[in-house]
């Protein structure tokens, strides 16, 4: 199972200036517990911005710099080539916005696990559409802006219809 697991806010804003845009614990906890013990692919500006391998995940970088290398890291010259690497197991596609719109356009996603922050934001990147004719919503939790989390959020999740 291929899931794109991503943080987007009301305009799919995905980041600004290669980082996020908002600070959301309760995203961070829960992308940590969802994804923790599988494979995570990311584009090289992803791994980039989060600066080393994830504990207890393994990471797969996708990039089209056939001498790139990050110890403790898979490396990919496609996103294809990435999910080969899985090796059939559930793995997750956590960014950038390319690669994101490569696994979209060609079908390779099962399922779509998004934090959807209620807000506008100032960004350069963006999450593509979701397009309700192909994903549809089988799950939601809502969330008011707390002490932790300064913006209302929500959990969903998609799958393939």
């Amino acid at each position: 199972m291929i899931t794109i697991i991503a943080a987007i806010g009301l305009n799919n804003e995905l980041g600004k200036n290669n980082d996020l845009i908002w600070h959301l614990p309760a995203d961070l906890k829960r992308f940590k517990k969802v994804t923790t013990g599988h494979h995570i692919l990311m584009g090289r500006n992803t791994f980039e911005s989060i600066g080393k391998p994830l504990p207890n995940r393994t990471s797969v970088i996708i990039t089209r710099n056939n001498d790139y290398f990050k110890d403790g890291c898979l490396i990919a010259n496609s996103i294809e080539k990435a999910i080969e690497l899985t090796e059939g197991k559930d793995a997750f596609i956590i960014g950038g916005a390319q690669v994101y719109e490569q696994a979209l356009a060609n079908n390779l996603a099962d399922c779509l696990d998004i934090t959807l922050v209620h807000e506008n934001f100032e960004a350069d990147v963006f999450f593509p559409k979701i397009d309700t004719e192909v994903w549809k919503e089988v799950s939601r939790e809502d969330f008011k802006a707390d002490e932790k989390n300064k913006h209302d959020y929500s959990f969903v999740s998609y799958e393939r219809r």
